[in-house]
């Protein structure tokens, strides 16, 4: 990695990396909701059936897993700053392709783009926090994992009045002016702070075979895997059951807002906690109700089906925070982020495409929904793992 020396006063330095951090963050998850309540007008347009659909989903986190693993060593060579406006430059071009594609293959190969930006993002703001906030880390690390709700919020509830007024295109591009804006930053503020490398000291290696690594590995594979499938699926699910596209559209907003109340609480009670097992218990809990729910009244109950899952999935910014929390240092956070990061997403992408296809094949979603229950009996196991208390160094 790299330490920051600065020709910049520091107070300035620190202004201007905390709002590239926020704009980053704001748009890690924009261009994933903003687009699931727009898939069936792209569809239309562009003539793409529920495989294609459920492709994207999956292509999704498969380019979270594969830049998870790139991010690390990228950044070892590059810098974390320029790394970070790398990878956002590639997540506004992704963007705006998407926006004018005039085939699925560019659909895929846009979304492909895009999301291998926001996959390098999602691994190197944990260790550029860690790096230029140590001071108060928490209170960044609640800021970013805050704006990453928001975005995911706003977007389909931005997305659908868009659409109405200007098209499926300007919705869908149009979180590219505020990814423009956070890769200036990262391209022109940093650098002229005079940002330079300097070496050091090797990372202690992350051994993936402790059950604490294999704990946060499987928590955030189970945690993808759930989010991504609803995020992609479930304003379908939904329309299936008899709910109109915009009552979809607002409980899939629904869904995704409820994670600014994980945003503000579970990092702190993390925190406080000596083992946040029963965190992992009680989102396990409301998933199987929402499941459960999905079986027996789909459209009677989807406010209370979506509010389980919107608190259920509290298990994203928990695994988050164990990984800043268990890290040693800079260099640590950023290999023990990409490992987790990179082996859970690559779990996880299999949830919108195999689950898609399951009920193509099936003609419903109740096999889906059992299915899906199950894999929270792994989320059990790996929380143990991932939330016991690390004991302390002796002395």
């Amino acid at each position: 990695m790299s330490t920051t020396t600065t020709a910049l006063a520091p107070a300035r330095l620190a202004r201007g990396i905390l709002l590239a951090v926020a704009l980053t963050a704001l748009n890690l998850r924009t261009a994933v909701t903003g687009f699931s309540v727009l898939t069936g007008e792209a569809a239309e347009d562009l003539h793409f059936g529920p495989l294609v659909a459920g492709a994207i989903g999956t292509i999704v986190t498969a380019c979270f897993a594969v830049a998870a693993f790139a991010a690390p060593p990228l950044a070892r060579r590059l810098g974390l700053e320029r790394t970070a406006a790398l990878a956002v430059t590639a997540t506004t071009a992704g963007i705006l392709l998407r926006a004018v594609a005039w085939s699925p293959a560019v659909m895929i190969v846009a979304t492909v783009i895009a999301f291998a930006g926001v996959g390098a993002s999602n691994v190197i703001l944990i260790p550029i926090v860690k790096q230029h906030f140590p001071e108060r880390l928490h209170a960044v690390s609640t800021m970013y994992m805050v704006l990453l709700q928001v975005g995911q919020l706003a977007a389909p509830l931005l997305a659908l009045p868009l659409a109405h007024a200007y098209g499926w295109r300007t919705a869908a591009g149009a979180w590219a002016v505020v990814t423009a804006v956070a890769a200036v930053l990262w391209f022109v503020a940093v650098p002229r702070s005079r940002v330079r490398a300097i070496p050091a000291p090797a990372p202690a290696p992350v051994f993936w075979r402790t059950p604490l690594v294999l704990g946060l590995i499987g928590l955030m594979a189970m945690t993808t895997l759930h989010v991504y499938t609803l995020v992609t699926w479930f304003p379908a699910m939904l329309e299936d059951a008899g709910l109109s596209t915009t009552a979809s559209a607002l409980l899939l907003s629904w869904f995704a807002g409820l994670g600014l109340i994980a945003a503000f609480v579970v990092p702190p009670l993390t925190k406080r906690m000596r083992n946040s097992y029963p965190i992992v218990v009680v989102c396990v809990a409301l998933m199987g109700i929402g499941y459960g729910g999905m079986l027996a009244a789909p459209a009677t109950g989807a406010f209370v089906w979506a509010t389980a899952f919107g608190l259920g999935v509290s298990t994203f910014p928990l695994c988050l925070t164990l990984i800043g929390a268990r890290a040693a240092d800079t260099q640590s956070a950023s290999r023990l982020s990409g490992l987790v990061q990179g082996v859970g997403y690559g779990i996880g992408c299999v949830g919108p495409l195999t689950l898609g296809a399951i009920n193509q094949l099936s003609g419903g979603w109740n096999s889906t929904y059992v299915l899906l229950a199950a894999t929270l009996l792994i989320t059990l196991g790996a929380g143990w793992a991932a939330c016991r208390p690390v004991p302390a160094p002796a002395d």
